[in-house]
């Protein structure tokens, strides 16, 4: 049962990381994965909901290499084209870091990388 709630808990933050991210100023949205590409037309749960079973989002990934150490958090955007993706990044890596502390104060620190994968 630990496992499982490692993984809820690893779950909510992702999908709290990826919503943060969603609403930073200038990010289009989060890169699509694979399976975002090839969705189907049938009902799906909310991508990296608590309990639904969706996947997490594929622009957002968060490991921890040594299980007890600081999260490493690699967040993949597709930016507006009328921003600058420097200014993008800044902020998006500002929104996740800020996130983080709301949520897990009492965390090491985190490195975040931010990749803008494209201009829309």
């Amino acid at each position: 049962m630990t496992v499982n709630r490692e993984n809820s808990a690893h779950g909510t933050l992702v999908a709290e990381v990826a919503t943060a991210v969603e609403g930073v100023p200038g990010v289009a949205f989060l890169r699509p994965g694979l399976a975002d590409r090839l969705r189907s037309a049938l009902p799906r749960p909310t991508a990296g909901a608590p309990g639904t079973g969706g996947t997490p989002p594929a622009g957002v990934r968060m490991t921890r290499p040594d299980g007890a150490g600081p999260w490493h958090v690699e967040i993949h955007v597709v930016a507006l084209r009328q921003e600058r993706a420097v200014d993008v990044a800044r902020r998006v890596r500002d929104a996740v870091e800020h996130r983080l502390d709301v949520l897990v104060p009492t965390r090491p620190a985190t490195r975040v990388t931010v990749t803008v994968t494209g201009l829309v």
